[in-house]
């Protein structure tokens, strides 16, 4: 690992101009290209104590061995080197960007004598026009079949147009009018040539002058009693309306724009466009970028339009560009698309409208590429086990983790506290064995406690549950399971509940929670369980005993598996948390009652009907009431005796609002802990 002062510039060395960076490794490979527009503030970020650096800047500039930079003219300049660069080198730590398919475009190549219609895909090629992409290349297909009525291009491959110009003898689609069979001399290059480019101003969205047009010569061959001639131009009208119906109108003006979405979280984004063409959405593609550097949604933004516009001229670059969020140089993007165009390109965040609408639409889109990426990658096996395999090398443990349970605790401002445990075996769910717990021993805002006790609890129930299996084998004398299973067996043989142990145990949190968790199995004399930390911020993985923290590799599974552990279980206790705060009965002055817990209150307030009733009730009558001693029936009544007339009795669950004197009818029964709650 090198040291970054090995190779900072000298003070005065790095000019204050617009320029473009590279880091380069010990081998002269480089690793980062990045602009700015000061080279000296930018540079000089990197070069400061290490324990301020993002983690992934930090890798980054420990793996460089020297830094060199470019000065140029202006912001503009910057953004197309860097672009330049990046293309050329491929960088380790840029954001890259990869298709999560490979998208086919309706192509048509100006740039041959004979312009052709075909389906494209890979790289765009200079002179050939571009639409789309498309989600699939028959729905291009289909739409070019469509047109050809009125666009009759060539659409065959250079062979079959060479042996059709050798034999005299046009091909097929030649005979039923889809081809105006230039190979044979039916018409001449320029006007194949006129067909080609009315094909491509149709396709970019100027329809509604061609529609007119054949409209006309239909009336005017009907007017001239050409009743056939008629009837084909208003088939072919019927065609080209039936290949716009193939394209969602989202404006009714003629609006050039594409619209870009970002779904991300701390490892990955995923980006969606929607090409948008004379009001229609004409194409739709996505990409998923792992974040190796630390860049945020605005950074992202300025990637994609990069990826996008970087190769493209003309009107492949629309007039109108929409996004969730401007780029840092704003400006300068603005200004590097115009030049791609040739023209002014508006660069904005939707406000209202149409547009915004759309925008969620994209929005929406992204965020489900980003969980179907995320599915596919947790389903896939090999990757599976990869990222066991990384997590058990991390972590210095002998096998890979085939159980992990993972726990959190969440609360609102110290009130409600509860923690959650998910489990995952051979790096899946298994939701059946999910556990949710209450703290008991005390409230407030301190997860370390919580985080002690429910450690304690869960592995205190595996000790107790381990005993008593242990002793129903030898009191039977045999290993399988009966026919008829003991209660602490479940049907399939495994123990039940808290019986079956996990290799790993991961908290969310930092080196607090982990020393909380460590701390609790070492009470209870557990020593083959191993113990690890995610802490949300900077994904850390904290062990139990070290000052610092183990980081994986942006691009590890293991630390791709483990922040998806630690997601669960923080959704886990989170829906939990506000369940129970749903479900809490606010029952006025016995709130402020110390000692009453929930269930009793519950209770008195059942068998009672009102808080009145139970104020002018006599002790033995509040003695009357299961689960309240003399003692507590005392602290009752002399709290409400000496408490004002409060709030009403507020049931949270429904909302109602239950006044003094009012009887409740129906009152909801004293039910037991939810499975998982309690031990």
């Amino acid at each position: 690992m090198a040291d970054p002062s090995s190779y900072r510039p000298k003070p005065g060395q790095i000019p204050d101009s617009p320029g473009v960076y590279k880091f380069r490794d010990e081998h002269r490979r480089v690793i980062y290209v990045g602009k700015a527009k000061s080279l000296r503030p930018r540079l000089s970020s990197y070069f400061q104590d290490l324990a301020n650096l993002h983690p992934r800047t930090r890798t980054m500039v420990t793996t460089a061995a020297s830094v060199e930079w470019t000065v140029v003219s202006t912001e503009v300049e910057a953004l197309q080197l860097e672009y330049s660069w990046i293309k050329e080198f491929d960088p380790r730590f840029n954001v890259k960007y990869r298709d999560d398919k490979s998208y086919p475009s309706l192509a048509v190549t100006l740039n041959e004598e004979f312009p052709r219609v075909q389906v494209m895909r890979g790289p765009k090629k200079k002179g050939v026009r571009y639409f789309g992409p498309y989600g699939h290349a028959w729905a291009i297909r289909e739409t070019v079949d469509l047109m050809l009525r009125v666009f009759p291009v060539r659409t065959c491959s250079a062979g079959v147009f060479k042996n059709a110009a050798r034999t005299g003898r046009p091909c097929l689609l030649g005979y039923i009018g889809k081809c105006s069979a230039p190979c044979v001399g039916r018409v001449t290059p320029e006007e194949h040539r006129e067909l080609a480019e009315e094909f491509c101003d149709f396709m970019a969205g100027r329809t509604g002058q061609y529609l007119k047009r054949i409209e006309q010569q239909m009336h005017e061959a009907a007017e001239d009693m050409e009743y056939e001639k008629a009837a084909r131009l208003r088939d072919d009208i019927g065609a080209l309306r039936r290949a716009l119906e193939k394209n969602a109108v989202v404006f009714n003006d003629a609006t050039d724009a594409d619209l870009i979405a970002v779904a991300e979280d701390e490892l990955e984004a995923a980006v969606q466009i929607f090409h948008v063409r004379g009001g229609r959405v004409r194409g739709q593609r996505g990409w998923v970028t792992d974040k190796v550097e630390a860049v945020d949604t605005a950074g992202l933004v300025e990637h994609a339009l990069q990826q996008l516009y970087g190769e493209e001229q003309g009107d492949a670059v629309p007039k109108e560009v929409l996004v969730p969020a401007m780029p840092e140089d704003s400006p300068a993007v603005s200004q590097w698309l115009a030049e791609r165009r040739g023209s002014n390109v508006s660069l904005r965040i939707p406000q209202r409208g149409d547009k915004k609408d759309l925008m969620a639409t994209v929005q929406r889109n992204a965020q489900q590429a980003l969980v179907l990426h995320k599915t596919r990658r947790a389903s896939d096996l090999t990757t599976r086990s990869r990222a066991l395999e990384e997590i058990a090398q991390a972590l210095g443990l002998d096998s890979a983790p085939l159980r992990i349970e993972c726990f959190d605790v969440s609360h609102l401002q110290g009130d409600d506290v509860v923690a959650s445990m998910v489990v995952f075996e051979d790096g899946l769910p298994r939701k059946s064995e999910y556990r949710r717990f209450q703290i008991k021993t005390f409230e407030g805002q301190d997860d370390v406690r919580s985080m002690h006790e429910v450690l304690t609890r869960r592995f205190r129930r595996y000790l107790q549950e381990k005993e008593k299996t242990g002793e129903w084998i030898q009191e039977n004398g045999a290993t399988e399971v009966p026919a008829e299973p003991e209660p602490n067996v479940e049907d399939d043989g495994r123990p039940k509940r808290f019986a079956y142990p996990p290799q790993l145990v991961v908290v969310d949190g930092g080196q607090p929670q982990v020393a909380a968790a460590q701390r609790a199995l070492d009470e209870l004399g557990i020593d083959d369980v191993a113990v690890c930390g995610l802490a949300k911020r900077l994904e850390e993985v904290w062990v139990p005993g070290e000052d610092d923290p183990v980081v994986l590799p942006r691009s590890s599974e293991g630390l791709y598996l483990l922040q998806r552990v630690r997601d669960t279980a923080h959704d886990f206790a989170i829906r939990y948390q506000r369940t129970k705060r749903a479900k809490r009965f606010r029952a006025g002055p016995l709130d402020e009652v110390p000692g009453l817990g929930e269930t009793r209150k519950h209770a008195l307030i059942k068998h009672f009907g009102s808080v009145k009733k139970l104020r002018s009730a006599t002790i033995d009558q509040i003695c009357e009431v299961p689960g309240i001693g003399r003692k507590t029936a005392e602290t009752v009544a002399g709290f409400l005796a000496q408490a004002a007339p409060a709030a009403p009795a507020v049931n949270t669950a429904t909302g109602e609002i239950i006044e003094d004197d009012e009887e409740i009818a129906g009152a909801p029964a004293v039910s037991p802990p939810e499975r998982g709650q309690q031990e």
